[in-house]
């Protein structure tokens, strides 16, 4: 029998779910499986409405080798896993003359513990825990989240939180799930057998397609310890985030809370001694964190130092003395020990990697006026990492919607470690760039507007005219609009000043739940809804309650950011230009994803309003303008209140 032909494999699938194929996801799939069969990597640029999932999945699938798919968000790996992926599985299983098995697999802490929920949380009596299922009042909202968790527990067969609906908060999901290091292990563990995040492993070991989260695939790479299954193709979607959620899990912190907890959970099973040696350490740590200022520490203050030192060296007496002491007066000892471990182990870690130093870290104070005062270490930058870690011994494709900026890979390609495009060299990691354009009319479907008349904004204080810009641009619009700002300070000041000037309603994120915001934005055409960092990337809602998309501000990182600070130095020590490779890259990424909130649908007509002046004037303007789609261009504002007017009027005939 022959085998069959990808674009018959494409047909197939995209049939099964009910789509159309398009030039762009063949041309897609065509280059994954070339990547694929040839053992190269692949950057791949496909638009909102490309079909870019399935654009994968077939030739992946069809490949036969095991397949890891990483994805960002828990909204497109319950679309893979509970919509595409069965669907494509049943429409290629005649073709393929075999069915591919699929599987999800996430942390550990994702999946409900059954040693937590039968035998309790380990007792911390002074940080006020207690056994929940005893303490916790039936009526309380903790009480009830408690007792639906163990009805749920005997009717799930995944115990994966996101399966549990509706959910609960993180504060009753910390009762009844561990991390992978207060795991007793499966072996160790009177509930090992049916424990579910071993099951998931398993099914994942079974499986052609496992698909993840990039905190995974994060953890797998820093790690060594094999979390994923062998395989020979990986997909990463939603690749414009890998980076940061890396770097994020490759990030240490330190905090008094945090050290005091390890302190009370290790003390009541070592040595009077080494107990009293870890609560001196803690309670010097604690006292330089009182007056500990935000910023980045190039170098570390003797003080400092001397303080981590000794949390180290009591910290590792600790650990010495967890694993050799035995106090059966305990109740679920193994389970305690094992709590106060993990506590006592990251303290140590995160003490000795800052101790130790390193020209590859960044260290930093954070203030945070709920939670006081921390100490965070971080990666100056992970392509190295990601370069060592993941283009080898596999196929890497890596695809999202915003991946080419400025008009090429190569930006994106170097913070994932790779060399420019077409680099010859033995060690040197082959990939090309595709992008295969979009299904959307972008020149007739949007206008980019450009409000150059109005003041370069400064670092503080309000902008008047910015305010008056943005009002007669909602009016003009009739409501429909998504605001994305670059600080809430800006978007609550943005809120409040609209709120008393239209009589249109104004959403303000935070004041409810990200999910019931976006839903009540999309039921009512003259709502707006103003926010921040999330709404640039975690909004989809096609038709005409969207139909004016406006960025306050060019979103540069600030200039106190510690981390991207100091990767901008680094690359201006180096000899590159810091600004463009780090902040004009950044700024060019969110607005990239900011500006694709607008056209979600081959219907949807707007604006995209940038309330910032430098992105006509300034001289990097031209390169942020190259990340954006190809919308009609214009600074003229009273051509795009016109237009506003008229879609507006359009939309209203059309009865929205």
């Amino acid at each position: 029998m022959t085998k069959p032909s990808l674009p018959e494999l494409l047909h197939a699938a995209v049939t099964a779910v009910g789509g159309m194929e398009r030039p762009g996801q063949i041309a897609m799939a065509e280059a994954v499986a070339e990547a694929v069969d040839d053992g190269s990597h692949l950057l791949v640029q496909a638009g909102t409405g490309t079909g870019k999932s399935l654009g994968y999945l077939v030739p992946s699938v069809a490949h036969g080798e095991r397949v890891v798919i990483a994805t960002a968000t828990l909204a497109l790996q319950r679309q893979l896993v509970e919509r595409d992926l069965p669907r494509t599985v049943d429409a290629l299983h005649p073709l393929l003359r075999r069915r591919p098995e699929f599987a999800m697999l996430k942390g550990r802490s994702n999946y409900l513990c059954l040693h937590r929920l039968h035998e309790g949380v380990p007792q911390d009596e002074e940080d006020g825990l207690f056994d929940p299922f005893e303490a916790a009042a039936p009526s309380s909202k903790l009480g009830q989240d408690l007792l639906r968790m163990r009805d749920w527990a005997d009717e799930t067969e995944t115990g994966d939180r996101d399966a549990l609906t509706p959910g609960v908060s993180d504060r009753a999901w910390a009762q009844v799930s561990v991390s992978s290091r207060e795991c007793l292990s499966a072996s160790k563990c009177a509930y090992g057998a049916e424990c579910f995040a071993e099951m998931a492993r398993e099914r994942a070991k079974l499986s052609d397609v496992v698909v993840t989260n990039h905190a995974l695939l994060a953890i797998d790479a820093i790690e060594g310890a094999p979390v994923l299954p062998p395989h020979e193709v990986l997909v990463i979607d939603e690749a414009h985030e890998l980076v940061s959620r890396v770097t994020g899990a490759a990030t240490g912190e330190l905090t008094p809370g945090q050290v005091n907890r390890a302190v009370r959970r290790a003390a009541k099973l070592l040595d009077e001694k080494s107990a009293d040696s870890l609560q001196t350490a803690a309670e010097t740590f604690e006292r330089l964190m009182e007056l500990a200022l935000p910023g980045r520490l190039e170098e570390i203050p003797e003080d400092l130092g001397y303080a981590l030192q000794i949390l180290r060296d009591a910290a590792r007496t600790a650990i010495s003395g967890l694993g050799s002491s035995r106090d059966k007066s305990l109740q679920d000892e193994d389970a305690v020990r094992k709590q106060a471990l993990a506590s006592v182990e990251n303290i140590h870690d995160v003490a000795e990697r800052i101790v130790q130093g390193s020209e590859y870290d960044v260290v930093w104070y954070e203030r945070h006026d709920r939670f006081g005062a921390s100490l965070r270490v971080a990666p100056m930058n992970v392509s190295g990492l990601l370069r060592e870690k993941l283009f080898t011994d596999r196929s890497v494709v890596l695809t999202s919607a915003t991946l080419k900026l400025g008009g090429d890979f190569n930006g994106v390609g170097a913070s994932l470690g790779l060399s420019p495009e077409g680099t010859e060299g033995d060690d040197v990691p082959q990939w090309k760039g595709l992008d295969v354009g979009s299904p959307f009319d972008y020149p007739k479907q949007g206008i980019l507007y450009v409000a150059r008349h109005l003041a370069t904004p400064g670092r503080e204080g309000s902008r008047g005219d910015m305010m008056d810009e943005l009002a007669e641009l909602v009016e003009a619009a009739g409501g429909r609009t998504l605001g994305l700002f670059s600080s809430m300070r800006a978007a609550q000041a943005a809120a409040e000043e609209l709120r008393g000037r239209l009589g249109n309603r104004i959403l303000l994120q935070g004041e409810e739940t990200l999910g019931e915001l976006i839903k009540n934005f999309a039921a009512d055409p003259e709502t707006c809804l103003f926010g921040t960092l999330s709404l640039w990337q975690g909004v989809d809602v096609p038709g005409p309650s969207c139909q004016l998309v406006v960025m306050d501000r060019i979103p540069f990182p600030r200039p106190d950011d510690p981390l991207m600070s100091a990767r901008q130095k680094a690359v201006e020590e180096a000899g590159g230009n810091g600004f463009m490779a780090v902040a004009a890259t950044h700024a060019a990424l969110l607005m990239a994803q900011g500006a694709g909130r607008l056209v979600r649908a081959t219907g949807d007509r707007g604006v995209v309003a940038v309330l910032d002046p430098r992105l006509a004037n300034a001289r990097y303007g031209s390169f942020l303008r190259a990340s954006l789609p190809d919308f009609w261009y214009t600074t003229d504002r009273n051509q795009v209140r016109r237009s506003l007017a008229a879609i507006d009027a359009t939309a209203k005939a059309d009865g929205s």
